[in-house]
């Protein structure tokens, strides 16, 4: 019986495959959550074997039109190596920085309505009072200088300094950056993250006194975090996102063209 063998370019065009599958499917499932503003705000991801570039949706798409293959590949500078449609200039000097900087492989940003809500505020701290803002307990950024649009590459170089080691940057009066080492990470948390921002605000608008988790629990659930569940093939974000995936597989199938 022949033995089928796989180069190593096989393989790597298969997980450049993947990458473009994932970020398509987040592209679409932003839609579905509320989180997009039709053809504004961009994610990016790093190619796969390609240092220096990222996946990017073309602007001009509505991110229900995004697909797997029409996602175009930028380099750091801005230029469009493979694909049609053109980069977004605030994407390049947002993503390019932050990519490079903290080596985070998936950069979401979005203006997303409770986050940006958030944003908005004087004070516009995540509170731990609630459960789904545990898990970004000390892992947020704040960044109170809004400067406009960010047409500049100095602007996300600054952001980028600001993250600081923290995977998600807050932005006033901005909206949010979400990174992760992949699609499945990243969306988990930009997920999670406006959650956390709605129930914030509902419990904000009823005007009373909040309840906050106390340190001490804090501590035990950065503890609890570390742990990992031998009975479990895949990290709770991966579960996530791939049942997220499975209901685009039925509702949108056209993601994956």
């Amino acid at each position: 019986m022949d033995t089928i063998t796989h180069t190593p370019a096989d393989l790597l065009e298969a997980e450049r495959r993947l990458a473009r599958i994932d970020m398509a499917a987040a592209h679409r499932l932003a839609v579905t959550h509320d989180f997009h503003e039709a053809i504004d705000n961009h994610f990016t991801l790093m190619v796969p074997g390609r240092p220096g570039r990222f996946y990017l949706n073309a602007y001009g798409l509505h991110w229900t039109e995004v697909t797997a293959s029409n996602l175009i590949e930028v380099a750091y500078d801005g230029e469009v190596i493979e694909g049609t449609g053109p980069a977004d200039r605030s994407a390049i000097c947002i993503h390019a920085p932050i990519h490079e900087a903290t080596g985070a492989q998936c950069v979401l940003h979005t203006h997303m309505p409770y986050c940006t809500a958030i944003s908005q505020l004087e004070d516009m701290t995540i509170e731990m009072t609630g459960q789904s803002a545990l898990q970004f307990n000390d892992r947020i950024a704040y960044d109170y200088d809004y400067n406009g649009f960010a047409h500049e590459h100095d602007e996300g170089v600054r952001m980028a300094a600001l993250m600081d080691g923290k995977p998600i940057l807050m932005l006033a009066n901005h909206g949010v950056v979400v990174t992760g080492k992949n699609v499945a990470q990243a969306y988990h948390r930009l997920y999670y993250l406006e959650r956390a921002c709605r129930t914030q605000m509902f419990s904000m608008w009823t005007g009373q006194r909040r309840r906050f988790v106390k340190e001490e629990v804090l501590e035990k659930m950065r503890q609890q975090a570390s742990w990992k569940d031998p009975t479990m093939a895949m990290s709770g974000p991966e579960y996530h996102f791939a049942a997220l995936k499975r209901v685009l597989d039925k509702t949108q199938p056209d993601y994956l063209d």
